[in-house]
């Protein structure tokens, strides 16, 4: 099974404080700065991921697609917003009989829509708290692989590690 996260990007920053907030300087900085975060989740997460940008307003703009460590990153053309393509791209996606899609909006009509095309939805915050939820765990794994010991003595049979210290030894002495 492959699991695909539509994400309509102006809608997550509008609901997180922190994404709100950097916007409020610099839309660029906020996308930026989201982008980043996906990038760490789709590591943990291994999902395809896909977030989308209205760019429908920009006089003459054709869409654009990127790529960034693996993060598919959409700007729509003039006239399309985010939902339309969101829509589209899920209904593609979930004819397909083994691929998860969750679409990530909290634009009611927008999750009505995607509940038609067969996706799931997310909220914004569900997809705050699923991602805050992986970093707790990533944090967590960290600490265990830092905390234990990583020596080769820990990893090797006792009787090697002994016959490895007595030649180290026998070494020294001959020096």
């Amino acid at each position: 099974m492959k699991h695909y996260l539509l994400i309509d990007g102006y809608n997550i920053i509008n609901a997180w404080p922190v994404l709100k907030e950097r916007a409020g300087t610099s839309l660029e900085d906020a996308r930026d700065y989201l982008i980043h975060m996906l990038v760490d989740f789709k590591a943990y997460t291994d999902q395809d991921i896909w977030i989308v940008f209205d760019a429908h307003q920009v006089k003459g703009g054709d869409d654009r697609r990127d790529e960034v460590k693996g993060i598919h990153v959409v700007f729509t053309k003039e006239n399309q917003t985010a939902d339309s393509f969101i829509e589209m791209k899920a209904s593609e996606l979930a004819k397909k009989r083994f691929n998860e899609v969750r679409v990530a909006t909290s634009d009611w009509a927008e999750q009505q829509v995607i509940l038609g095309s067969g996706a799931t939805r997310l909220s914004a915050r569900e997809l705050f708290l699923e991602m805050e939820d992986n970093l707790k765990r990533i944090v967590k794994k960290t600490e265990i692989i830092n905390s234990s010991r990583y020596l080769l003595s820990d990893r090797i049979d006792k009787k090697i590690a002994k016959q490895l210290e007595e030649w180290r030894k026998d070494k020294k002495t001959h020096r």
